[in-house]
């Protein structure tokens, strides 16, 4: 059996600003860094064996933070980089909705339908995620393992892991550095733990 701790990145500028984030390569804010570490000090109750990340500095960052505490380093994968929103990027959710008003609706009400261009569909994303998990699961078998990635990663995989499509998309919550937990058996994984925050309430 396999353990995945799966944490999302804390907050960034853009996170508040509700900005289209993607592959643009931005840092954590303040409040971001303090999350992340209460973050890992949830996660050093855990024996984890790796830590892994998504390559953008926003989860580097997060999961560095994560990775001092436990005595670790972080192994960079692409395969959990966050999803690639095309011509969307650095758009806010406003001029997004101006720009492209059809695909904004297919993004809000069905976004198993968007092809955004230029980028990725949650499809796209979901096959390359699973992938990923697949290999990690088969090679930390009896390990407890940390992804740090980011909320349409996490949102797809745990439709994936729940048995959902991704129409279900926006019923699966990711708030910043939340704490996910799952387990691989036999290649049947069992969800125990979503979008869990204990740890900012003193934050």
């Amino acid at each position: 059996m396999a353990r995945i701790v799966l944490i999302r990145h804390g907050q960034t500028e853009w996170n508040r600003e509700e900005r289209f984030r993607g592959r643009v390569d931005i840092d954590l804010d303040e409040m971001g860094f303090r999350q992340a570490e209460a973050a890992a000090q949830r996660i050093a109750q855990w024996e984890v064996a790796a830590i892994y990340s998504s390559p953008l500095k926003r989860a580097l960052a997060t999961a560095g933070i994560i990775a001092k505490r436990l005595g670790l380093s972080v192994e960079p994968l692409d395969g959990i980089n966050d999803m690639d929103f095309g011509v969307w990027q650095g758009l806010s959710v406003s001029e997004v909705r101006e720009k492209y008003p059809e695909l904004f609706d297919l993004w809000r009400y069905s976004p198993q339908r968007l092809k955004i261009p230029g980028g990725e569909s949650l499809e796209d994303v979901q096959n390359r995620v699973d992938a990923t998990i697949n290999d990690l699961a088969a090679r930390h078998e009896n390990e407890t393992v940390a992804l740090v990635t980011h909320r349409v990663v996490c949102k797809v995989l745990l439709c994936h892991l729940l048995g959902l499509d991704n129409s279900h998309f926006w019923q699966i919550a990711q708030d910043a550095t939340a704490i996910n937990t799952f387990e691989v058996r036999g290649g049947i994984p069992t969800v125990r733990l979503i979008n869990d925050t204990c740890h900012l309430r003193a934050l």
